[in-house]
């Protein structure tokens, strides 16, 4: 069963390269992507054991990880089966392959309980998506996906450095060396101080800029602005969880390391730290899907902070995994089809987008209003959550900081996203063939009624599943 995740989409990676007919293979990529969804929801239903060498977990925190990955996917197949119409100019044989790939390896990361393999799936994912962001095949889409590469390789080398200073540890305590999870928490008392010290910074640093935290986040705006929108509602709703859930793992050997408070400290300084920058950087943004990069930043900031807070936080951070990534795939959806439609991501030509675009523009409007954390959307429900605890917690400078970027974001983001989309269309706009369809709206309508839905009801089996989540990171508390 554990096989069947990894292997099926790599099937499909192997049908769409073969295939010779655009057209076709974005319908290929949505089969497979929805027989994935289909073997998620299977076995988070009905569990399988763990495998005998223990390389195989597929605990709570793999899951949630996978399950609203999984359906980011499906979503972003579908969507591309209008988009790549409208692209037909260019081949889709990478994207489709590389999207398959990418699915393949996500699955690696959320069901290893080996910290090595799960690096070399992490890696699996940027190397995979990185052509993607080269879709457009321009300057800046080079210069974009070379950041990208370079930056979060580096990042990925790190943390690959924390695994060697983790191994090295199990050598210096005379335990029997190993990278699985398992047998590193229940040796955690023996392991060498130092060296777990040094391992968790650079598995901070590491998987840190994989998420995009600042001041590690440099390739976000670049990478983000160039990709074709779906390749950006999967780095910045997917891989972004992909990067968190490294770090969950990280969190959970800190727990039994009783090392946790010098690691929260550190989650929470860099998490303010992106929310200040996303702040500053989001005021007055003239390119809004650089604007949404931004946005990322912040979200990963608020992720950390929460992990940091511990408490009752950790069930918030781990609904903002479900809640930031749904949202994030309607933003770039609609920014997308946005973009198509004036042939520009400056705010100064795209004004009018309700008029020209009702659809898209109507999303794109619900889906800021969604992110910035508003009622009745679920990222109201996890933010609300977080903060609270902090507050809880008599944490209240941290609370005051939180507060005061979320509102300055708020701000920066409606003065970019209201002129879009109200008012009038520029006469001297440009004229484009996109017109909203089924195919590009109804992804990212599904999508908003998803993050609707979840902020006014929370189905029991995810509740079950979240709680059980948050137990495997306060046990050792």
């Amino acid at each position: 069963m554990y096989a069947a995740l990894i292997i099926i989409p790599l099937i499909g990676a192997a049908v769409t390269w073969l295939i010779p007919y655009d057209r076709l293979r974005p319908k290929i990529l949505s089969l497979f992507t929805l027989a994935h969804l289909g073997m998620t929801i299977n076995m988070i239903s009905f569990t399988p054991p763990e495998s005998p060498d223990g390389w195989f977990h597929f605990d709570a925190l793999g899951k949630i990880v996978l399950l609203s990955t999984s359906i980011l996917f499906l979503t972003c197949a579908v969507y591309s089966i209008g988009y790549l119409y409208y692209r037909r100019e260019r081949s889709n044989r990478v994207m489709c392959v590389g999207l398959l790939v990418c699915l393949s390896a996500a699955s690696l990361v959320t069901i290893t309980h080996h910290l090595g393999l799960m690096w070399v799936a992490l890696e699996t994912t940027t190397i995979s998506m990185a052509p993607l962001i080269y879709f457009n095949r321009n300057a800046r889409s080079i210069e974009a996906t070379w950041k990208y590469l370079l930056i979060c390789s580096v990042g990925v080398a790190l943390a690959l450095l924390g695994l060697y200073f983790l191994g090295y540890a199990t050598i210096v305590a005379r335990v029997e060396p190993s990278l699985l999870l398992d047998d590193l928490v229940r040796d955690a008392g023996k392991l060498s101080s130092g060296w777990v010290h040094a391992a968790f910074v650079f598995l901070l640093v590491g998987f840190g800029t994989k998420m995009g935290l600042a001041p590690l986040h440099t390739w976000k705006p670049d990478a983000y602005g160039e990709a074709p929108g779906l390749v950006g509602a999967l780095l910045s709703g997917g891989l972004v969880n992909l990067a968190f859930l490294a770090l969950l793992r990280v969190y959970q050997l800190c727990l039994a390391t009783k090392e946790i408070i010098f690691f929260q400290n550190a989650l929470i300084y860099m998490g303010l730290f992106s929310m200040i920058v996303a702040a500053i950087f989001m005021a007055r943004q003239a390119d809004f899907k650089r604007m949404l990069a931004y946005s990322s930043v912040e979200h990963v900031g608020i992720m950390a902070v929460a992990l940091g807070l511990g408490g009752k936080a950790i069930f918030g951070v781990l609904f903002h995994i479900f809640a930031n990534g749904l949202t994030k795939g309607v933003l770039f959806l609609s920014a997308g089809n946005i973009h198509r439609s004036y042939n520009s991501k400056s705010t100064d030509h795209v004004r009018g987008a309700l008029k020209r675009l009702p659809w898209s523009g109507g999303l794109f409007l619900a889906g800021f209003i969604a992110i910035t954390g508003s009622p009745p959307f679920a990222p109201f429900i996890s933010e609300f959550t977080i903060i609270s605890s902090a507050f809880i917690q008599g944490r209240l400078l941290i609370g005051a900081i939180f507060l005061i970027s979320l509102s300055v974001i708020f701000i920066g983001m409606a003065l970019t996203v209201l002129p879009m989309v109200m008012g009038g269309v520029p006469s001297d706009s440009e004229t484009t063939s996109y017109r909203d369809t089924v195919w590009t709206v109804g992804p990212p309508l599904f999508l908003l009624l998803l993050v609707f839905l979840l902020g006014v009801w929370i189905p029991a089996p995810l509740m079950t599943l979240l709680r059980d989540a948050s137990t495997l990171l306060e046990v050792h508390q």
